[in-house]
């Protein structure tokens, strides 16, 4: 199967998923789906790529923290069955992505289940893994794993589970596929011990995470969560204990920031003083129905996020970053073949000038014989024409590579695309150099993107006509 018939296979896939389990974003699909085209005519996507493998369809929740802090305790509660293995100790090394199944059975699948899937998160992670530990890519099993499981609540989302950090022996790769998990997610839980606060191996992720919080558009999708908040009870200190982790915190350079304090009922010790008791799960409560609040909005928030995703993918393409800078590269090159040609036309000119006055009588010759079209004129002409445009080529072929080798991909982008291949594409020898606009992007091209972006605000109206009633 061809690259471009593959896409078009997996997208059909989604979309059918999509009419059964949420077709408000089919609308955007659809859209995506048309970028798709207009950027791979293009060039700027390779065949097998497309805009909707970095659109995670489904609401995604992550879990991290550290070793013990009760992610997995959290889940199973979370979930109402035992899937997640629970223990003071690292139980899990890999991260555990979690999804819906019909099959009462739960089960535990490799990582290659979600690696190869671009209906998850994870779509194609071996690639970014293998960028930051090479050899690692090879070895997704051993970073990622799927469980499924017939529980409600999960059903319509996806739930992260990420492994404590403190070993060093992955933390390259844990690390990067950890930005991922922050860039795709709509809610992210960071899971605190309010037993231990910030143990000294957690210092490095500490401020990896909170650092890369500070100043994110999305920072609101954050949520502190301090469990075990029932060990203060001896003590009745909560209050301290929420003060000594924001105080660890703020090194790490986030000053604010609200914690949720909750504790597992089932196998916490209970607490005698009956008074002190009822606040702590008061206060649990409160807090547990607050965290549940914020899991099931995501399914709301993933619709307007994949809206807004739709409109950065169309900015991208058209803006600075996407067409607007191919076309900056292929202005460069025209300057510099320009120059070329100039370089080499002034000294042919010049050597045959010279040739003319030196031997006058030659050059009379010829020029009657050019001018009179017979076939020696014919064949000086044609010399000098394969002359100068076999000249010509070579040097247009040589700076295309340069500027090319220079360019550098776009990977930091969310929506990433394929310049240098675009540039090459736009350099080859047949393509003209007085074409102003890059292959592809014609007076068609460049409607359909903007009635794309014209889209955003109707589908930001039909959402609200779903989800809110401004008029009452």
């Amino acid at each position: 199967m061809s690259g471009s018939n593959a896409t078009s296979g997996r997208n059909e896939s989604l979309e059918a998923h999509l009419k059964r389990e949420n077709p408000l974003l089919l609308e955007p699909l659809a859209e995506f789906r048309r970028l798709d085209r207009i950027a791979a005519k293009m060039h700027l996507l390779a065949p097998d790529a497309s805009f909707t493998r970095r659109v995670p369809w489904w609401p995604v929740i992550s879990l991290l923290g550290t070793f013990s802090a009760g992610k997995s305790s959290f889940i199973n509660g979370y979930l109402g069955t035992e899937l997640q293995r629970t223990g003071n100790q690292a139980v899990d090394d890999r991260f555990t992505v979690i999804c819906y199944s019909d099959d009462d059975e739960a089960r535990t699948l490799p990582g290659t289940a979600v690696d190869a899937d671009l209906r998850f998160p994870f779509y194609r992670i071996s690639g970014d893994i293998e960028d930051v530990a090479a050899g690692e890519g090879r070895r997704i099993n051993n970073y990622l794993q799927l469980k499924t499981c017939h529980a409600e609540p999960v059903r319509g989302k996806i739930l992260l589970d990420s492994p404590g950090f403190d070993a060093d022996s992955q933390r390259s790769a844990t690390l990067q596929i950890t930005d991922r998990i922050i860039d795709l997610s709509d809610l992210v839980l960071v899971f605190f011990d309010a037993r231990h606060p910030e143990p000294g191996a957690m210092r490095d992720t500490l401020r990896h995470l909170v650092s890369d919080t500070i100043g994110r558009d999305d920072a609101s999708k954050f949520v502190f969560v301090l469990n075990q908040i029932d060990t203060t009870a001896r003590e009745d200190n909560p209050e301290d204990v929420v003060a000594a982790w924001q105080r660890a915190l703020a090194s790490s350079g986030l000053t604010a920031g609200r914690f949720l304090r909750i504790y597992d009922e089932d196998s916490a010790p209970p607490i005698a003083d009956e008074a002190l008791a009822k606040r702590f799960k008061a206060k649990k409560d409160a807090d547990m129905v607050e965290l549940h609040r914020r899991m099931t909005g995501v399914e709301v928030d993933r619709a307007y996020r994949v809206v807004e995703m739709m409109t950065g993918a169309a900015r991208t393409l058209a803006g600075d970053t996407g067409v607007g800078r191919l076309k900056t590269h292929l202005g460069q090159w025209r300057r510099r073949v320009g120059i070329f040609d100039i370089a080499i036309l002034v000294p042919l000119a010049v050597l045959i000038g010279a040739g003319a006055i030196i031997y006058r009588d030659t050059a009379g010759r010829l020029l009657g014989a050019i001018g009179n079209a017979s076939p020696t004129g014919i064949a000086v002409v044609t010399i000098l024409i394969v002359v100068f445009a076999g000249i010509h080529f070579c040097v247009r072929g040589l700076v295309a590579r340069r500027i090319a080798a220079g360019i550098q991909p776009a990977s930091q982008q969310a929506f990433a695309l394929d310049l240098r291949r675009a540039f090459l594409r736009n350099t080859r020898w047949w393509r003209s150099m007085a074409l102003l606009q890059p292959k592809g992007w014609g007076w068609l091209a460049r409607r359909r993107v903007r009635r794309i972006q014209a889209k955003h605000e109707t589908m930001i109206r039909r959402l609200n006509d779903r989800f809110a009633r401004p008029s009452g």
